[in-house]
């Protein structure tokens, strides 16, 4: 039986601070280090670098690397509304506007926990035919999880306000 966890947020924290001022930034839980993932990539578009140090933040031990960095850039390049096709009334045709409060879905699957360190997450985008995954590694000295692979961000549907034959 797959594990489903809601996550509700307020606001898209703009800032490290921010992110870390939220309960779920204890990353006691691989669900919640996933949904402050999202909100960290929702600031690419307008603050690369503050984006950057939460991305940092949820990776822990092993911050992003240069490549890293640059496949964020060529991934959301004039595609920023990426991360916000996973929260809650998103839509290509609202051009992934989403619902205030801000509401994400996580879940787990069969395959999700191959080892007890690691946990492959899914996330559902209004934009795309299948979940989204995301893989959380653990520090066993802590019990925190962080951030280990994004695959959050291949091509989705666009907007309707940007597709020249709507």
């Amino acid at each position: 039986m797959s594990k489903k966890e809601n996550y509700e947020f307020g606001t898209i924290p703009a800032s490290l601070d921010a992110l870390k001022a939220l309960p779920e930034a204890s990353l006691q839980s691989p669900f919640a280090t996933a949904a402050l993932t999202v909100l960290a990539l929702c600031n690419f578009g307008t603050n690369e670098q503050e984006s950057v140090r939460m991305l940092n933040f949820l990776k822990g031990p092993q911050p992003l690397t240069n490549y890293d960095i640059q496949f964020l850039r060529d991934r959301l390049k004039d595609k920023y509304y990426k991360p916000f096709s996973f929260f809650a009334g998103a839509t290509p045709e609202n051009n992934y506007t989403p619902a205030i409060p801000y509401r994400l879905e996580i879940f787990d699957g069969p395959y999700s926990y191959i080892t007890p360190e690691y946990a492959k997450l899914k996330i559902r985008s209004a934009g795309a035919d299948t979940e989204r995954e995301i893989l959380l590694r653990m520090k066993t000295s802590t019990g925190e999880w962080f951030l280990w692979e994004n695959y959050l961000l291949a091509d989705i549907r666009i907007p309707k306000g940007a597709d020249p034959w709507s």
